[in-house]
Formats: structure tokens, C-alpha cells, sequence
């Protein structure tokens, strides 16, 4: 058996408020390509199909001629809700679809419920666990810990359970969304921390044949059968190198072969560039960037007038500025907590005020900041 994993798709998603749409739908036909080439027998679609709980209606259409054209070509599809999906929405009429090969899965109550697969070597059973909010599945699994570790360690003590019950020699796959210990997160990922526990292990997962992880944006292996296959565009220039694509995976009876990489195509290339205005718009060596989203840092002692405008002269699809003055290096490299250790949240909220307006906060703005933090306070101790 064949097996394509994918995940985080983030359809509707912009970058920098530029529409992904027409390159997540290439995305998409690249996709299809592939199973067709490769001859692929099921796609695994690790969570996070959609960048939020409500999407647009064109990334609805995407995401229902995606399944559409996965079902056409004969493959069967297996796909988990992520934190940025609706899971209630993403469960609307799943035994109708479950009909057509699609096996959607976004109910904690189907945890332990196996998609069934067969080709000559006997069954496969495929789990999708979909994103787990601790607090939503703590009481209904009456786990004794709100965290990451708890609900999967449950999830993962159900599906363990049914494996048990299937035939000898059942082939296993689980599809999970969540931020597994040893693996490299990017800037693009929603923080899902919960009482400061952040991640779960990968020895979770022990005792299956391959765990097809999404959730981290960057294509990695952070165990033995367990890895992420990443998101298929980049969603923050924190990706800049990352490679992006999904994982083949071939399923004999002896379990899962080394994940080959099937590379996506690249819309438009991120870059990030830094330096001084002039040097940036005269240097021959930032040709090869004019047709790159750039993030660009300028580094000139006093910042220069209209800055966006003159650098997309050069390169028009300069999407993000910032401004870091070649002075204020020492600054830079000290870290939030040192160099705000010394420092009242009264004086940080001013020191914001001063920053976001360029002039000091007026007294009367002084006495609000005051009061607002000692009723917060207040607050606080009451509850």
C-alpha cells in the first residue's frame, strides 16, 4: 500500500495579506498529479485543512473539489481536524462522505475507531486523532491532567486497545496533530501551549507502523516512523529554507519504508534580506531577489524617508519592513527578559505608548495605565 501524507494546508490562509488561494489550488493539482504518477492508494491529511474555524467560501470549494478529484482518481482519503479547524463543522455528514473513500475524522469519540484498508499483505488499520483541546476532552476522559500528554497518552491507550482486537499481522497508521517533543517549529504555527506543557513525546506513538504528524510547518522525522510532513507553502519567512512537500510512503507486510520526499512547487520564493537602503537598491548581488516576497531589515543609522516605495522600485514584491539601526546592535542581541527584568508593567506599557506614537504618555494617560493594571490586579487576587 501505498501511502501520500500531507497536512497543514491552511486553505484561505494569505501571506501578508496576498491571497494563497491560486497556489494552494496548484498545490492542489500537484497533489493530484502525484497520486496519479505514484501510483498512490491513501492520502493522509494530518489537520489544519483550513487556516480557521470559518473560511472562506473559495477555500471551502478548494477543499471540496481537493476531495472530489483524491476520490476520482481511486485513492481513499484519511484526514484529521487541526486547531485551526472547526471540529464540529468538520464532522457535519462524515458516515455520508465515509461512503465515497473519504474517511474524515474529527470526533475525540471515533479516537479508537480505525479506518479498515486492505491490498495483499492484509488489513491496515489507519486512526485519525484529530487536534485534542485538553480542557474539551479532560472530563469526558476523565483524565486527571489538563494537558497535551494526558489526551494523547489516552488517545493513543485507545487505539492500542482496538489494535489488540484486529487480526494478526494488521498493519497500523495513526494520523495525530500536535506539537511532538524534538520537533523544530517555525513562526507560522499557532501556539497550542496549555499550562506550559507544550509538547508530547514521541515514544506516545510506540508501537505503530507509522505516524503521519501535523501541525509544525517544517517537513522533519522526530522518531523512528514518526514524522511531520509539513506545510505545503511557506506561511512565514522564518520558512525561507525549508523544502516543502509530502512524505511517500510505501506499506509492505513488514510495515513502513523510508518516507521519500515528493516536492511541491514553489508559487513565488521568500527571501529575507538586510542591509542599508542605498546598498540594497544599487548592489548587483540582490538582482537574483526582484522577483522573491521579501522580508527586507534596513540597517541605516537614521531611517530613511519613505523607504517601502523606494525599495519596490527594485523589487516589487517587498512585502514586510522593519528597522534595526546598525547602533542599537548590543541592544538587539540581549533577550525580552533581560531587558525587561528590572523594568514595572507600568513603565513597559508606557515605554509601548512612547513607541507606537513617538511622544511620551500625557500624566493624565499615566494615571489610566495606573489604575487599569491595579484593577487587573484586583482582579487577579479575587479570582
Amino acid at each position: 500500500m501505498r501511502l501520500l501524507h500531507t497536512s497543514d494546508w491552511h486553505l484561505g490562509r494569505s501571506f501578508h495579506r496576498e491571497s494563497l488561494l491560486d497556489a494552494q489550488a496548484a498545490f492542489i493539482d500537484h497533489l493530484i498529479a502525484t497520486i496519479r504518477s505514484e501510483r498512490v492508494d491513501v492520502v493522509l491529511v494530518s489537520g489544519d485543512l483550513y487556516d480557521r474555524a470559518l473560511p472562506p467560501v473559495d477555500a471551502v470549494r478548494l477543499f471540496s473539489e481537493a476531495l472530489r478529484r483524491i476520490r476520482d482518481t481511486g485513492a481513499k482519503a484519511v484526514l484529521i481536524s487541526g486547531n485551526h479547524d472547526s471540529m464540529v463543522r468538520l464532522s457535519y455528514a462524515t458516515e455520508l462522505i465515509d461512503a465515497s473513500g473519504v474517511y474524515l475524522r474529527s470526533d475525540p469519540a471515533t479516537v479508537g475507531t480505525p479506518v479498515i484498508l486492505n491490498d495483499e499483505h492484509g488489513p491496515v488499520a489507519c486512526y485519525g486523532i484529530p487536534y485534542l483541546e485538553p480542557e474539551l476532552v479532560r472530563h469526558e476522559w476523565k483524565l486527571t491532567k489538563r494537558s497535551h500528554t494526558a489526551a494523547l497518552n489516552h488517545a493513543m491507550d485507545l487505539v492500542r486497545a482496538d489494535l489488540a482486537t484486529q487480526p494478526a499481522g494488521t498493519r497500523s497508521v495513526v494520523l495525530s496533530h500536535a506539537f511532538v517533543r524534538g520537533g523544530e517549529p517555525s513562526d507560522s504555527e499557532r501556539d497550542i501551549r496549555v499550562g506550559g506543557a507544550a509538547d508530547v513525546p514521541a515514544s506516545v506513538f510506540d508501537g505503530v507502523d507509522y505516524v503521519a504528524l501535523g501541525h509544525l510547518h517544517g517537513r522533519q522525522r522526530v522518531a523512528e516512523n514518526v514524522y511531520y510532513s509539513g506545510s505545503p507553502l511557506a506561511y512565514s519567512f522564518s520558512e525561507e529554507h525549508q523544502v516543502k512537500g509530502s512524505w511517500l510512503v510505501e506499506l509492505d507486510a513488514a510495515g513502513a519504508s523510508e518516507p521519500v520526499c515528493v516536492e511541491a512547487p514553489v508559487p513565488r520564493p521568500i527571501a529575507r534580506l538586510r542591509g542599508r537602503i542605498d546598498d540594497l537598491l544599487t548592489e548587483e548581488r540582490w538582482q537574483r531577489y526582484t522577483e522573491h516576497w521579501l522580508q527586507i531589515t534596513l540597517t541605516d543609522p537614521l531611517r530613511p524617508a519613505f523607504p517601502m516605495d523606494r525599495l519596490r522600485e527594485r523589487f516589487p514584491y517587498a512585502l514586510h519592513l522593519e528597522f534595526a539601526p546598525e547602533g542599537e546592535v548590543a541592544q538587539r542581541e540581549t533577550t525580552w527578559t533581560q531587558r525587561t527584568a528590572e523594568r514595572s508593567e507600568a513603565d513597559l506599557a508606557l515605554d509601548f505608548v512612547d513607541w507606537a506614537r513617538g511622544s511620551p504618555a500625557t500624566p493624565q494617560e499615566r494615571h489610566l495605565i495606573d489604575h487599569a493594571l491595579a484593577d487587573l490586579r484586583a482582579r487577579e487576587n479575587a479570582g
